[in-house]
């Protein structure tokens, strides 16, 4: 049976929003699953910390705004000269009816007075009126080429931002621990790269100029409505309040459903994520109707999510247009009956008739815009989040570098665990030399793959010390520590490439001959001679154009070029039938000569000639020895060892 929505959105959620605050994994242990997209707690903040990512962009933005400035200048400066025109026209009829003109008419038509006399033209109404048309043309070429000019300069600085946050993001990936990723779904991450920063983009690319550009219009366009008619003005600033409640009231409830949206959205990513690569398994299980069923439960609150949040944001922008044209309406009725009283002039009427509409556009594009702005608010506290999670803990100072690393291990009174409630590991004592090969084995969850993590430093530990070579792992460079250690995992993972690449991933100064002599240790020489383009084939999807059993010797290939002193083998035989495995562990032996080494086994037959084997149980060493000692015990190993060799 499906899941219900309220597990798949607490899987998908819940577990998320404790690993953020943790730094870590939620309360489930190494493998929560989901990432938290709610509603950002500071507006104010995570704005402030995206225009930081101007720096930089600084000197083109400030083009940007002088080029929208002369846009809005030249749209309200063609208005402004378009009353003269009128009235001269009005005048012409009726010569009284241009008796009561502003101050702010009489000096545009000063201005165009003078320009008339200034080419030597006759003091007519046609000659005024080309004129006047040829310098609103100007006016209007010069608002064409400012605003393009002003569309091109925040194109690249909209892309450069997004590039930076993009950069960041990714780089922050990489410094985060383990625990990261063990604990959150990389469908939910991938949805930071694509749907949160796109909608950042349209923030930057949009809104920004819009806004910026719509509080400018507003300023101006109110200072030229003053100067027409104050008393139109007071009609029109009345409405303010309304526009501005009205705007913020739907705009609080947009914003909690599109933070909701985003959410959901990640939920339905990480579940196709998980599914899709998955395949495999839910067509072996037949589990396809269940998956169907509990995405269309995801689904389905996604739907419900987004309808809510586009209908509040959808509605904005209609009924900030009907306050408008009621505004309208009443602010043409007023303006008249002045015009009656001969308190404003036709050009005056005009003129305020095209302000009042300017003058509220803004304020409707900015209530539409509040949607897009909410939405990007969310998009971004979610990338931020991200970025804001715990790094993995600095080097120490004066970290040693090991120069020259042996390999000899020593773990001592090591407890651990995932959760500060749930101990992994319990008193854990062990110590490889030089050379040496230690195995752990045991029931699945007794700890094994934990120590290797803890070597490793995917982990820190929280009590007892690892040293390696005498030096305690806490003080050596973390990544040096890494570079001396090569892992063999039981799940294989190739990247997009050749072969020659893929091998050259273990060590990428290493040479052809060097890749081709690592292939060889590793017995994957003659298999990759084989293929269309020997070492320059190229790859597909995970290496999925080969068979697990080469994609394995690959990775054993990759691990053997990087000549680490130390190898750590994680069940790498337990994916293959038994005739590859032998074919691999002739590649492993050759690995593991005059290296340290530590095997996870399946299979208790390819520990039989360790130097020594731990059998752990709930987070204790029950047992130690090599394989007669364990044998002659007749134990826990005993057990294991007699059950595997009759499945053998």
């Amino acid at each position: 049976m499906a899941r219900s929505l309220e597990q798949l959105q607490k899987q998908y959620n819940s577990n998320a929003a404790k690993a953020f605050k943790m730094g870590g994994p939620g309360h489930g242990g190494p493998r929560g699953r989901g990432m938290a997209g709610g509603k950002p707690k500071d507006a104010g903040k995570t704005i402030a910390r995206l225009l930081g990512y101007m720096n930089g962009f600084r000197f083109r933005f400030v083009l940007v705004l002088v080029c929208m400035l002369l846009s809005t200048v030249t749209s309200l400066i063609g208005g402004y000269l378009m009353s003269p025109i009128i009235d001269k026209i009005t005048h012409a009829v009726k010569p009284d009816a241009a008796a009561n003109l502003t101050k702010m008419q009489q000096n545009a038509d000063t201005f165009i007075t003078k320009i008339v006399n200034l080419f030597g033209g006759d003091d007519t109404v046609m000659t005024y009126i080309i004129i006047a048309l040829s310098i609103l043309a100007c006016i209007y070429l010069v608002g064409i080429i400012t605003t393009y000019a002003q569309a091109r300069l925040m194109l690249s600085v909209s892309q450069g931002m997004i590039e930076r946050i993009r950069n960041d993001l990714f780089e922050k990936l990489q410094r985060l621990p383990v625990r990261f990723f063990d604990s959150h779904q990389t469908g939910e991450i991938m949805s930071r790269f694509t749907n949160d920063i796109d909608n950042i983009d349209v923030l930057f690319n949009n809104s920004l100029t819009s806004i910026v550009s719509g509080l400018v219009t507003i300023v101006g366009t109110f200072v030229f409505m003053i100067s027409t008619s104050w008393i139109l003005t007071l009609i029109t600033v009345v409405f303010i309040p309304i526009f501005t409640f009205g705007g913020l009231a739907i705009g609080k409830i947009s914003r909690k459903y599109y933070a909701a949206q985003q959410s959901a959205l990640g939920a339905v990513n990480g579940y196709i994520e998980e599914t899709v690569t998955g395949q495999k398994v839910v067509k072996v299980f037949n589990h396809e109707e269940c998956c169907v069923e509990e995405f269309a439960e995801l689904n389905n609150d996604m739907r419900d999510k987004q309808f809510k949040a586009q209908f509040w944001g959808g509605i904005m922008g209609p009924i900030m247009g009907n306050m408008s044209q009621i505004s309208f309406a009443v602010t043409v009725g007023v303006g008249g009956i002045l015009l009656i009283y001969q308190k404003l002039t036709v050009g005056g009427l005009t003129i305020f008739s095209g302000y009042s509409r300017q003058f509220s556009m803004p304020i409707n594009s900015l209530a539409q815009q509040m949607a897009t702005f909410f939405s990007a608010l969310a998009g971004a506290e979610r990338v931020f989040e991200v970025m804001d999670s715990v790094p993995e803990a600095p080097d120490v100072e004066n970290a040693d570098e090991m120069p020259s690393m042996k390999g000899d291990v020593v773990v001592k009174d090591v407890s651990f665990g995932y959760v500060p409630e749930k101990t992994v590991l319990k008193n854990i004592t062990l110590y490889a030399k030089p050379g040496q090969k230690i195995a752990f084995v045991g029931s699945t969850g007794a700890g094994k793959t934990t120590i290797t993590n803890l070597l490793n430093r995917f982990y820190d530990i929280e009590e007892g010390t690892i040293t390696i070579d005498g030096v305690d792992i806490k003080n050596i460079k973390r990544d040096v520590l890494r570079k001396n250690i090569t892992m063999v995992l039981q799940d294989t993972h190739l990247f997009s490439g050749t072969v020659m690449e893929n091998i050259r991933y273990g060590r990428l100064d290493a040479t052809d001959d060097e890749v081709i002599a690592a292939a060889k240790t590793a017995s994957a020489h003659s298999f990759i001679m084989r293929l269309s383009d020997g070492y320059n084939t190229r790859l597909e999807g995970d290496g999925a154009n080969l068979s697990q059993g080469q994609r394995q010797l690959l990775n054993i290939a990759r691990a053997a070029l990087s000549k680490a002193p130390i190898l750590v083998l994680d069940e790498a035989t337990s994916s293959v039938d038994t005739r590859t495995e032998r074919h691999i562990e002739h590649g492993m032996d050759r690995l593991m000569k005059n290296r340290t080494t530590f095997v996870i086994a399946h299979r208790l037959s390819t520990v039989r000639n360790s130097n020594a084997i731990m059998v752990l149980e709930q987070g204790n060493i029950i047992e130690r020895g090599n394989h007669e000692e364990l044998l002659s015990l007749k134990g826990r190993y005993y057990e294991l060892y007699t059950g595997m060799k009759e499945l053998d």
